[in-house]
């Protein structure tokens, strides 16, 4: 059974930066996909960034372009993602993803085979 297990998450100000951290156990790491989603209150849990097994390609959702990197380590089992310029609207429970295809994890999330169990950010104005 993977196990994938976030950290990183806390409260920040506006313009100020956070760097999450997901571990994941029980796998073949390097065989997934790896990506963040995110889940803000009120709202429709959205597809945030991944990166493919080898790290040779990343995607982002529009709004965080530019703020937010993704990045691996097939040593280490370890998937980040850093965020700076952190606006409030980025406030959200950020739930760390695998799959065995990339499109699994940026179109809709379909086919995502495993989820963290979240971390939350809060970025206050």
């Amino acid at each position: 059974q993977v196990q994938l297990v976030e950290s990183g998450g806390g409260l920040v100000q506006a313009g100020g930066s956070l760097r999450l951290s997901c571990s994941v156990a029980g796998g073949t790491f390097s065989s997934y996909a790896m990506g963040w989603f995110r889940q803000a209150p009120g709202k429709e849990r959205e597809f945030v960034s991944a990166i493919t097994w080898n790290g040779s390609g990343t995607r982002y959702q529009d709004s965080v372009n530019g703020r937010f990197t993704i990045s691996r380590d097939n040593a280490k089992d370890t998937v980040d993602l850093q965020m700076n310029s952190l606006k409030p609207e980025d406030t959200a429970v950020y739930y760390c993803v695998a799959s065995r295809s990339m499109v699994g994890i940026t179109t809709g999330g379909y086919g995502i085979n495993y989820w963290g169990k979240g971390t939350l950010v809060t970025v206050s104005s």
